[in-house]
């Protein structure tokens, strides 16, 4: 996760003893005055999020008081989970909280991604089969949290049991998203399918690319360590710091005093995976290091494999990659390897 997204103050870069906006609550500051200087810059953002917020609020508030009739059961954020979209009554409400979704993502710190993250998983919860589309943004707003491995336990569950043609959506009984602690060393191959997702096999790469730079830094770091006159644990400890949670929690990998073979296994994964994109949609990955207008038009509709298809997705992932230090040129890399 890029430190970018930690809270400070916008006018100095202060990070300590910040006051929060009371309008939005995702915004951040270290005394009032800044906050009056910034307030030019913050307003649009700032008004943006509490028009969403109360028009959300509305909607919620006109659902739940709504008696319920032959079509509609009175208060369906308890009785009708799993399966809110089915009920026409419930899109307003659906479309009011993703719009405000969109409407915080403009404010690039961590409180405004984790509560886009949270309304996100919350209209998940209420529509386990995802009418909207929203498991789409859910990936790249974990990676910029840095929750890498709740980001692929999440992706390797839409890849397996999302995929089965049995699954009732609608059995409350049945699991939903409960994939925890998948291998994230695993091969590619359920992610470099026809027609996959192309938002989650875009995540799946820069996960990959994650891991990758993780242990490049651990081979490094083992060279030097055989120079260096510290003891273990201190080389432990600074070897630990250079890595993700996911690393630093194989004991196999931190242990290992050669990351050579991993290193090329990951390599070889990430090819895969640049290749399994550039097939699924050629646009993507020039669009991604040279975006330009492409982050700026929202289509309406989009078919696989169009440059609309590509604008919607690098909207969603674009900030998880520039947030990730070195992850573009790695790209940029794998694009010179192959032309």
């Amino acid at each position: 996760m890029s430190l970018s997204l930690e809270p400070r103050c916008p006018a100095c870069d202060k990070k300590e003893n910040l006051l929060r906006c009371q309008a939005c609550k995702v915004v951040f500051y270290c005394c009032r005055d800044h906050q009056v200087d910034d307030r030019p810059n913050h307003k649009s953002a700032c008004n943006g999020i509490k028009k969403a917020q109360k028009y959300l609020d509305d909607q919620e508030q006109e659902l739940r008081a709504f008696p319920g009739d032959w079509m509609t059961p009175a208060n369906p954020f308890e009785n009708a989970v799993g399966h809110f979209w089915g009920i026409h009554e419930t899109r307003p409400y659906m479309q009011s909280r993703y719009a405000l979704v969109e409407t915080l993502l403009k404010v690039k710190t961590r409180p405004a991604v984790q509560s886009a993250l949270d309304h996100i998983m919350g209209m998940l919860r209420l529509c386990r089969g995802d009418n909207q589309g929203v498991r789409d943004v859910v990936p790249a707003l974990l990676l910029r949290l840095g929750k890498d491995q709740e980001c692929y336990d999440f992706l390797k569950w839409w890849v397996t049991t999302g995929q089965e043609r049995d699954y009732d959506w609608g059995d409350m009984d049945l699991g939903y998203l409960d994939v925890k602690d998948a291998d994230v060393f695993e091969d590619v191959d359920l992610y470099t399918r026809e027609h996959y997702s192309l938002s989650h096999a875009v995540s799946v790469t820069l996960i990959k690319i994650r891991i990758l730079h993780d242990l490049r830094n651990l081979q490094g770091s083992t060279v030097v360590g055989e120079t260096a006159l510290f003891p273990q644990e201190i080389l432990d400890n600074i070897r630990g710091k250079l890595v993700s949670t996911i690393v630093a929690g194989n004991k196999e990998v931190m242990d290992g005093k050669d990351q050579g073979p991993a290193i090329e296994r990951l390599e070889s994964q990430v090819a895969q995976l640049y290749k399994a994109v550039k097939k699924s949609n050629k646009h993507f990955w020039p669009a991604l290091i040279r975006p330009g207008n492409n982050l700026m038009a929202r289509p309406h509709y989009y078919s696989h494999g169009t440059p609309e298809e590509m604008r919607l997705v690098l909207q969603y992932s674009y900030d998880s990659w520039i947030e990730t230090p070195g992850a573009i040129d790695l790209i940029r890399e794998q694009m010179d390897s192959v032309t």
